[in-house]
């Protein structure tokens, strides 16, 4: 579904990521883990178009979509819920979410509205509050339910426990299996590397924006290294 090829990307002459190749296979959940600084979400944003790629291309599928705009990559199924949630804090809960189906026709609208209720009933509970009232753990359902709005084929989630008590963020992990299993394609970042390689299927780890492991969760879980960098072991 997902193919980065030798992609580097910068924030004027400094380079955020170098050389980056990945893939994302259909119905995968795949993760990015590192520290902070390390590149995870200027990866995220190059793929749906924030930050341009310098170098490397970008495929969805058989088409390169390094140089679409934001837009137009959405329009190809990708989008993203961003690290800090930003939902409209002057918005209801049902204003932000239909702002995330611009994409779609009313009929449509309407129907992903009634999914994103079924999966979070709290924000059916929460419909006609503003979004700027909710606790922490109710924006990030909001801010993901108003990204299923769109019936995404690529879902990018960055750090969606950021924040949370530990109660909320496995109620966020478990609605995250859930996503998947309806058949989504999920690219993760997530600072809980010891969660992340629970859900993920696959992985890559970044150091200063450059990929220095990769392969499956299950066996990177047990990496004596990445055990010693990231899960304090």
């Amino acid at each position: 579904m997902l193919r980065l090829e030798n992609v580097s990307s910068y924030y004027g002459k400094i380079c955020a990521i170098s050389d980056v190749s990945l893939e994302v296979t259909d119905g995968e959940i795949v993760t990015l883990i590192g520290a902070n600084g390390a590149g995870k979400s200027t990866t995220l944003m190059t793929i749906c178009g924030i930050v341009r790629p310098r170098r490397g291309r970008i495929y969805l599928g058989s088409i390169a979509v390094n140089a679409l705009p934001a837009h137009e990559i959405v329009r190809h199924g990708v989008i993203q819920v961003p690290e800090g949630r930003r939902v409209l804090p002057l918005l209801t809960v049902e204003e932000n979410l239909d702002l995330g189906a611009f994409t779609r026709t009313t009929r449509q609208r309407d129907d992903n509205r009634e999914r994103v209720y079924a999966l979070f009933p709290r924000l059916w509970e929460r419909r006609n509050q503003l979004g700027g009232t909710l606790s922490g753990g109710e924006q990030q359902m909001l801010a993901i339910g108003r990204a299923l709005m769109a019936a995404p084929r690529l879902l990018l989630l960055d750090e969606p426990s950021l924040g949370l008590a530990p109660k909320m963020v496995d109620q966020i992990f478990q609605i995250i299996r859930e996503i998947n299993a309806s058949g989504t394609t999920i690219l993760l970042v997530e600072q809980n590397a010891a969660m992340a390689l629970e859900l993920a299927h696959r992985a890559y780890v970044l150091e200063t924006g450059r990929v220095v492991l990769a392969g499956e969760a299950a066996k990177l879980r047990d990496d004596p290294a990445l055990r010693r960098a990231y899960l304090g072991a």
